[in-house]
């Protein structure tokens, strides 16, 4: 497997990255439609504003998050700087997201229900994305699993086959697992959001929370390149917490609503 695509003027561009740029554009095309079918409640402007508050800052939370809990394997600021080839956190990538929005609605001086309305327009996007970009993994051979039998991953198509043979041992493809969970999860959350109901703010954001976290908990306990905190996956640590706050918010939604 080459991780690197192609060369302009000699420097190797990786696969990883292509991926990526491609699932963001994908994504962005998925959030264009949803303001479409808001029909005017959110405005695509709007969200591309805040796009280019959020995702330089998803970028650099995600190699942080990434780089600081594998920080005895860099041995430059060269090295920490270098991610083309892979080294990016999701929920690192979350958090910086997430800070880029908070600065976005400060400057624009928007309201938390229309932060949280253009939130749901484009948590469907981001998932899509996601389900995209385990293939950059896939392509870097990483967030794989244990290693199996060749009687067990003669189940899965032959260039999967090739993908997870490394240094001749066959391992678990887990990105495959968590890429289907995640369309799965797309479907999911583009159906909440054309039927969602006025005064439901973010229940497409926290049901993403909840299903992006199920998933992610299950897939995360099989793979063998987590993240460790404390000797924990720190992955699972977010996703309960990430579950638990989400089922809250939608509780807490609700409650709002009935009491108007």
């Amino acid at each position: 497997m080459n991780p690197e695509a192609f060369k302009i003027f000699n420097i190797p561009i990786y696969w990883y990255g292509v991926i990526i740029t491609f699932a963001v554009i994908i994504g962005l095309f998925v959030t264009y439609i949803n303001t479409k079918v808001s029909k005017g409640r959110v405005i695509f402007d709007d969200i591309t504003d805040a796009f280019l508050y959020a995702f330089p800052l998803a970028i650099v939370g995600a190699r942080l998050y990434y780089v600081i809990f594998e920080w005895e394997n860099y041995n430059s600021f060269k090295d920490i700087l270098d991610f083309r080839s892979g080294g990016l956190a999701i929920h690192g990538g979350l958090i910086g997201a997430a800070i880029g929005v908070l600065i976005y609605s400060k400057v624009k001086k928007k309201s938390l229900r229309q932060i949280l309305d253009m939130a749901d327009a484009t948590v469907p996007g981001l998932i899509l994305a996601q389900a995209i970009g385990r293939w950059g993994n896939f392509m870097n051979q990483e967030a794989h699993g244990d290693p199996v039998s060749l009687e067990f991953i003669s189940k899965f198509p032959e260039f999967i086959q090739k993908g997870m043979n490394i240094g001749g041992v066959y391992y678990n493809p887990t990105f495959l697992y968590e890429s289907i969970w995640n369309v799965i999860v797309f479907i999911i959350l583009m159906y909440i959001f054309k039927r969602r109901q006025e005064n439901r703010e973010g229940l497409v954001l926290y049901s993403y929370m909840i299903l992006y976290s199920v998933g992610r908990f299950f897939i995360e306990g099989l793979r063998t390149d987590s993240l460790m905190i404390f000797h924990l996956r720190q992955a699972q640590l977010i996703s309960i917490a990430m579950i638990l706050v989400g089922i809250l918010l939608i509780y807490l939604t609700k409650k709002k609503n009935k009491s108007n």
